[in-house]
């Protein structure tokens, strides 16, 4: 009997070394792999400047004379003119930003005619000239639509104000009684400027070109309100009293490329870590 235990010992013994053994050939385990945390939404600021043209037109060019009514307007418009901004702003996080701008829209040459035959008789005709700039003082917001390929199509709105200003505005006056031509007059206008509350509608896509630097190409309809003229004076040689006119209801069609520069370090997703077991 005392030989029987001896042997299950041994055996059981034996048994266990070979466990041992066999547990330490195993390879160990090599940890979960590590992840990058996911990219928390962030802020900063940063500069901005835009170049650019304008493409303005307007509702009609008004005056509180009482025979204006009689007179059809045609050819009323704007040539095309630079335009220029810089401003500052925030970005929020990944999708909206806001900035501040102040922009100079150089001088459009302006151009029409108003005539009528309401008047037995005669047939009058008025061709305008002149030309006007505006500076423009205006918070926007943005709402970035994602990213792809380094390309950010993005949507946006603005407020603020617009000093319209009218240079050099002339009216030259022609009269035709019965096929005849009748006496011309010639009416001047002083410079004027008028601040009216503007609006825009912006769209584009946004290129980043560093980390720091990006490009943007830009579409704004702009609403500038009105603009008046300064007192007239008349050379017509007659006693008619001159009114101010006004161009109404200005927008323009504008296209801009533009630059952002960030004062920040935006984040960015890392790559999972590789370890080697």
């Amino acid at each position: 009997m005392r030989s029987v235990k001896s042997l299950v010992a041994a055996g059981a013994a034996s048994l266990l070394m070979s466990s041992m053994a066999f547990a330490a050939d195993m390879a160990i385990a090599p940890p979960p792999m590590p992840y990058a945390a996911p990219v928390a939404d962030f802020g900063g600021w940063y500069l901005r400047g835009d170049i650019g043209m304008t493409n303005q037109k307007m509702k009609s060019l008004d005056n509180p004379d009482p025979n204006a009514a009689l007179f059809t307007q045609v050819g009323m418009g704007f040539d095309s003119s630079t335009l220029f901004d810089l401003g500052v702003g925030y970005q929020f996080n990944n999708w909206f930003r806001a900035d501040f701008t102040g922009q100079w829209r150089g001088r459009a040459n302006f151009h029409g005619s108003q005539f009528t035959d309401a008047f037995a008789g005669s047939a009058l005709v008025d061709n305008y000239s002149g030309s006007k700039s505006e500076a423009v003082f205006m918070a926007h917001g943005y709402v970035d639509l994602g990213t792809w390929w380094c390309v950010t199509p993005f949507i946006g709105a603005g407020i603020g104000t617009s000093y319209n200003r009218i240079s050099g505005f002339r009216d030259d006056g022609f009269r035709n009684d019965f096929g005849v031509p009748g006496p011309s007059s010639v009416v001047y206008a002083a410079d004027s400027g008028k601040w009216n509350f503007a609006w825009a509608l912006h769209a584009g896509l946004a290129y980043r070109v560093t980390p720091g630097v990006t490009l943007e190409l830009g579409y704004s309809y702009m609403n500038l309100g009105d603009a008046t003229t300064g007192a007239n004076s008349n050379f017509g040689g007659g006693a008619t009293p001159q009114f101010p006119w006004t161009m109404k209801s200005i927008t323009s069609n504008d296209f801009t490329l533009g630059v952002r520069w960030d004062l920040y370090n935006a984040p960015a997703y890392s790559p999972p870590l590789v370890t080697k077991g």
